[in-house]
């Protein structure tokens, strides 16, 4: 289940731990735009974000658009690995628009 904060101020703080896949994205869909309805401001941590598909993808470019309807704000935070492959393949990081950390790659 998702990590969530309830809103304070207008803005809440919302965690997705573990699979952002087809499996998930229903139950993930239900507990995000609640959150896009009652926050201004909503960010959403994917540092615990295990694994992504395009179910995944689909949903946070469907959350993304789904604030920008709503002039609410959405920002990603955290981005795990397989987040930001996902998000490099997918040439998406402009999109998303979000502040990306990238860790240094270290040699095996």
């Amino acid at each position: 289940m998702p990590n969530q904060k309830t809103p304070k101020d207008g803005s809440a703080h919302f965690a997705i731990e573990g699979e952002l896949t087809i499996y998930r994205a229903a139950e993930l869909r239900d507990a995000i735009l609640p959150q896009i309805n009652q926050a201004d401001v909503l960010e959403i941590d994917l540092s615990q974000v295990t694994e992504i598909d395009s179910a995944g993808l689909q949903l946070l470019v469907s959350a993304k658009l789904e604030a920008m309807i709503r002039d609410k704000q959405l920002h990603f935070t955290g981005h795990s690995e397989p987040v930001l492959e996902v998000f490099d393949l997918c040439d998406l990081g402009g999109f998303f628009g979000d502040q990306v950390v990238i860790a240094p790659h270290t040699a095996h």
